[in-house]
């Protein structure tokens, strides 16, 4: 198929809380969780292996509270806890549409999550299981994009792909300049050098040093998921 990518069975999705919210921009509407877990449900009939990601920016930022005096560390650790909310109800919500799931934590929190560990997260994987990874790295100071570029490696994904509300990388914001120009790929290097914003440095770094491509997509449109495993053209990779 002209103009397509590589396709892909092992894959690590990074996706923000606040594309949660839905339009309130705050907390969950169920009614766009419901929609991810259609969407989810659909790529594993594909036979994807599929990790998740989740941040927590719909329920609680530990860099903005920290902004407002909140001791860091425990701002962070409260951030890590807002994770775990939005994976336990993607879980939920994904067995209710009779799809296998599992939440993994980074934090022991046995009454809601099994510990993350690499080997239980591949043997998840290996057996069908949609992974929703909790709690960020564990540690305060990472995010949740780090997160993403650290289990990606150790699950052995093929690629990470981070969900936005824009359609990939561009060279200006799109939502404020509309001249903006969208990059189709571009190398690791690049990205670092110009400082874009999309992902984390550091996440992309880690992402350099184990080879894997990112692929930064448009997540609110229904069906670029689905498109993107399958091989189709959407979003910027980024790759060496």
């Amino acid at each position: 198929m002209a103009g397509a990518r590589k396709k892909f069975t092992r894959v690590l999705l990074k996706m923000s809380g606040e594309a949660l919210a839905g339009d309130r921009g705050y907390g969950l509407d169920v009614r766009v969780v419901n929609k991810f877990a259609q969407e989810i449900k659909e790529v594993i009939a594909l036979g994807t292996r599929l990790g998740i990601v989740v941040g927590g920016g719909n329920i609680f930022r530990g860099v903005a509270a920290s902004a407002r005096g909140m001791d860091r560390i425990q701002a962070d650790y409260l951030g890590m806890l807002a994770t775990l909310f939005n994976a336990v109800a993607i879980r939920e919500t994904l067995l209710g549409f009779k799809v296998p799931a599992v939440v993994l934590s980074s934090l022991p929190i046995p009454a809601l999550a099994e510990t993350y560990y690499p080997q239980v997260g591949r043997a998840e994987l290996d057996q069908g299981k949609v992974l929703l990874l909790a709690a960020g790295t564990g540690n305060p100071y990472f995010t949740t994009d780090t997160a993403a570029a650290l289990r990606a490696a150790e699950l052995g994904a093929q690629v990470i792909l981070k969900a936005t509300q824009v359609d990939g990388v561009y060279d200006d914001d799109p939502r404020i300049n509309p001249q903006a120009k969208l990059y189709q790929e571009m190398d690791y290097d690049r990205y670092l050098q110009g400082r874009l914003e999309v992902m984390d440095a550091t996440a992309v770094s880690l992402a350099r040093e184990n080879r894997i491509p990112i692929i930064v997509f448009n997540g609110m449109i229904k069906g670029n998921l689905k498109k993107i495993i399958t091989g189709a053209k959407v979003g910027t990779v980024i790759k060496g």
